[in-house]
Order: structure tokens, then C-alpha cells, then sequence
């Protein structure tokens, strides 16, 4: 989570892989009405705020402690952009030689789509990337990106072939070469029906309200769109029960009674949202009341 909020929001297909159930800590399991999840990408996280928060994704590569920002028995995650490379990123110039770099990401040009079946990438992730986030005290990683394995396919079916399958092989290589470290995945419904079983969190980014890149605002995203990722969040559940359906929707908090009514929309169909504005760059309260 770049950014979670600055990718291109896609309808996504699916494939499938045959992979083992685990079993999540008791965290992981289903949780209350209660529970609340949040985002930060900034680099001064509020720690009064961030403590109140079940589950918290974090930039990991802010120089900052993070215990001030653990809450008693949350769980935080560090942000990973499985999918593409951003220029500020250390490993950005060793890929790019390694040739395991794509064309830019058309919305954020600092950002290179990474070839997920590249030897090179997947070292990088399972040997260096994951393994640094974890050594920092997270208990596991946000998986952001992953919908561009099938933006590239479509683009190019021939030379982008079995960019998804890679995909879904790379987040069952860091859940066997990590049996205990928690994951979150951002969309990636093209590869969800196969990693379900060993992914512990879900999110659906901009299920009922998005930013519109055209025309720079926020809007209501349609009846249908919302259903086209909600439908896709239930049958992931329905695979595996203890998986934690969320959402993330996008709008302007002095907007107060909008996010309030987007906040009761998500958890009225079951899922555990949150709402923040499209830098994420800070932590947004829910609205009181």
C-alpha cells in the first residue's frame, strides 16, 4: 500500500490452484461486530487513535517504532506491493536490471508492473521483502497490487501468459515458506478462489465509493459494481469461513454523514469496512454516532 488507494480498480475473472486449508489464530477467526480495521500509510501514525483498531496496515519503511501503535491483541501489517515496483522502492534498481520489470502503472508512473513469473521478483519477495517486514514486528503483510497480474494478461495474452497462475503460485510460496505470518489480500479476484484457503483477510477496495481519476472526485460506485465484488467476497467465505471479508471506500470525511451511511451499507451486508480518503495518509475516525 505505494498505495491500496492508488491502483486502477478492475472487474477481475478467476483461477483456481488446489491448496491445504491452515488454521488462523483465534484473531483470524470470525470476528464481532465490533472489530474495525484501518489503514496508514503516513509517517506519523496517531498511536491514541491506531490503538483502538482490531487489525492496522502500516507502510513499514517509515523509520518509527510501531509498538506505540499496537493495540492489545491487534494485529498490524506491513503494506507489500506484490504486483508492481515503485522507483523510491531499494530493490527498484536490481529488478529493473534483472529485466523483471514491466511497463508503468498508467495512473501512478513511479510504479512498474513486476513480471510475476520472473525468478528474479520472486527471490526478491520471498528472500528480502517479506522476510524485512517481519523482522520489523509485524505479524504479517498486506498484499497490495495483485489485480495487475490479470490487467496484464488481458493486455497482452501472449507474452503476459500465466501471469495469474504466477500469482497465485507467489502468495502459496510465502504462506509455505511463512507458515505463521498473517495475510491480507487487496481484490485479486482473479487468483482468489485458488489462495482463499491460506490467506487469513480479504479486502474489497472501493466497494461502494471510489475516487473517479477523470474527473477528480469521489462518487457512489453502482448497485452492480458492488454486487460484482460482494458476491466475489461471500463465495471466498463460503470456501473458507474463518477468512475476514473487508472494505475500504473512499470520501471526504468532513463529508460526515455520507461516510456514516457508507459505513452502515458495508456492515449491513456483512462485511467490516473502513473509510478514509484516497492519500491514506492518515487515520480517519468513524464518524461518532
Amino acid at each position: 500500500m505505494g498505495s491500496i488507494g492508488r491502483r486502477r480498480l478492475l472487474a477481475l475473472g478467476a483461477v483456481g490452484l488446489t491448496l491445504g486449508f491452515r488454521t488462523p489464530g483465534k484473531d483470524a477467526a470470525t470476528p464481532d461486530d465490533g472489530w474495525r480495521w484501518a489503514v496508514d500509510y503516513g509517517p506519523a501514525t496517531d498511536p491514541v487513535l491506531a490503538r483502538t483498531y482490531d487489525l492496522l496496515v502500516l507502510e513499514p519503511h517509515h523509520a518509527r517504532p510501531i509498538a506505540p501503535l499496537r493495540g492489545r491483541n491487534s494485529v498490524l501489517l506491513g503494506y507489500v506491493s506484490l504486483g508492481e515496483v515503485e522507483r523510491n522502492r531499494p530493490y527498484f534498481a536490481s529488478l529493473d536490471t534483472a529485466g523483471a520489470l514491466g511497463p508503468a502503472n498508467p495512473n501512478w508512473p513511479d510504479a512498474r508492473m513486476a513480471d510475476l513469473r520472473h525468478a528474479a521478483w520472486r527471490a526478491a519477495v520471498l528472500d528480502r521483502i517479506v522476510p524485512e517486514v517481519m523482522a520489523l514486528g509485524y505479524d504479517g503483510i498486506f498484499m497490495d497490487t495483485m489485480d495487475n497480474a490479470e490487467a496484464m494478461e488481458r493486455q497482452d495474452p501472449i507474452a503476459n501468459a500465466g501471469m495469474v497462475a504466477a500469482a497465485a503460485t507467489l502468495i502459496a510460496d510465502i504462506r509455505a515458506r511463512f507458515p505463521k505470518v498473517r495475510m491480507m489480500l487487496n481484490r485479486g479476484y482473479a487468483l482468489l478462489p485458488g489462495v482463499v484457503p491460506v490467506i487469513d483477510y480479504v479486502l474489497g477496495e472501493a466497494m461502494a465509493s471510489r475516487w473517479n481519476f477523470t474527473e477528480k472526485r469521489y462518487e457512489r460506485t453502482s448497485d452492480s459494481d458492488w454486487a460484482w465484488q460482494a458476491d466475489r467476497l461471500r463465495a471466498a467465505q463460503a470456501r473458507n469461513p474463518r477468512l475476514v471479508a473487508t472494505t475500504l471506500d473512499y470520501w471526504d470525511p468532513a463529508d460526515t454523514a455520507q461516510v456514516a451511511a457508507l459505513y452502515a451499507r458495508e456492515r449491513a451486508a456483512g462485511f467490516h469496512p473502513y473509510v478514509a480518503t484516497l492519500a491514506l495518509d492518515r487515520l480517519i475516525a468513524e464518524p461518532a454516532g
